[in-house]
């Protein structure tokens, strides 16, 4: 009994948050104060200030004073080498074209990861939750951006894997792709969010009842969602989102990848409509290299 409740508890605390690792504390924050739509991302919490020296601070700076550098340099696993070689490069060689500050508007993927497009196309990436309230804000601005974007982007959607609440999602997800039903992608985040059907829940035949029965209010029926659900090309699917989640160090979502080198998100940014354009200039710069 104890550990039912634990497990109930543990799956809302995930549902509240699009950010990994800080469930409880958005919760607190919840708790401590109201809370109004933001267009401002989820995020993990900021580094200590640097007048407060941790023991990885005072290692390196010991290395330093021997004229050695340290064995594991927190920038390099950060990428902050690469921002600052990107940093110290002249306004007009700066993607794109000095617009956008490096480390502050977007960060370079470290190492950059390989892509899945053709030859002189560039590859767009989300990588989203269909539980995530932000996620869900800046779907309008995708879907109005992906009517006019250039033909040499390619966009590609990734769920976030953190844990069985959103690999449960992700299935849903995938599942929907093999039908060919990504029209239901707007309904999934509005039935999933505001009509709260398919609810979490520590089972996973239950999740799957619950997605079947979204499908089925949708005109799938359930014989073709099980098949799909269950097939090959879901279950390699889910295991690339597995990988690219890692690959990416997804910590907050909504996240956007260009082609597989910058990294960037609606914080960032500062509005949905700044991201777009951002991802725009990013992809174009790339188009041109």
């Amino acid at each position: 009994m104890i550990r039912s409740i634990v497990l109930t508890a543990t799956l809302a605390l995930i549902v509240c948050s699009c950010a990994r690792g800080s469930q409880t504390q958005h919760a607190t924050a919840q708790a401590a104060k109201p809370q109004t739509p933001s267009v401002i991302q989820e995020q993990t919490p900021p580094p200590a200030p640097p007048d407060s020296a941790t023991p990885a601070t005072e290692q390196a700076t010991a290395a330093q004073e021997k004229g050695d550098e340290p064995e594991d340099d927190p920038r390099a696993a950060r990428g902050d080498a690469g921002l600052e070689r990107l940093a110290q490069l002249p306004a007009d060689q700066q993607l794109p074209a000095g617009r956008w500050k490096p480390g502050q508007n977007y960060d370079p993927l470290v190492p950059a990861q390989p892509t899945s497009v053709g030859p002189g196309k560039v590859e767009v990436t989300e990588v989203f939750w269909l539980r995530c309230p932000h996620c869900a804000a800046l779907e309008p601005f995708i879907t109005s951006w992906l009517k006019n974007k250039p033909s040499y982007i390619e966009f590609v959607r990734v769920p976030v894997m953190w844990g069985p609440v959103h690999r449960a999602d992700a299935h849903l997800y995938y599942t929907l792709m093999a039908l060919n039903r990504s029209d239901l992608v707007d309904k999934a985040f509005d039935a999933i969010q505001n009509q709260h059907q398919v609810p979490v829940s520590q089972n996973e035949g239950e999740m799957l009842k619950g997605q079947e029965s979204f499908a089925q209010a949708n005109g799938v029926s359930q014989a073709d969602y099980v098949k799909a659900y269950n097939s090959f090309t879901v279950n390699s699917n889910l295991q690339r989102a597995e990988e690219l989640t890692q690959r990416y160090h997804v910590e907050g979502v909504p996240l956007m990848v260009v082609d597989g080198k910058y990294t960037t998100d609606v914080a960032k940014a500062g509005s949905q409509s700044n991201l777009i354009q951002l991802i725009s200039d990013l992809a174009a710069a790339e188009h041109k290299h």
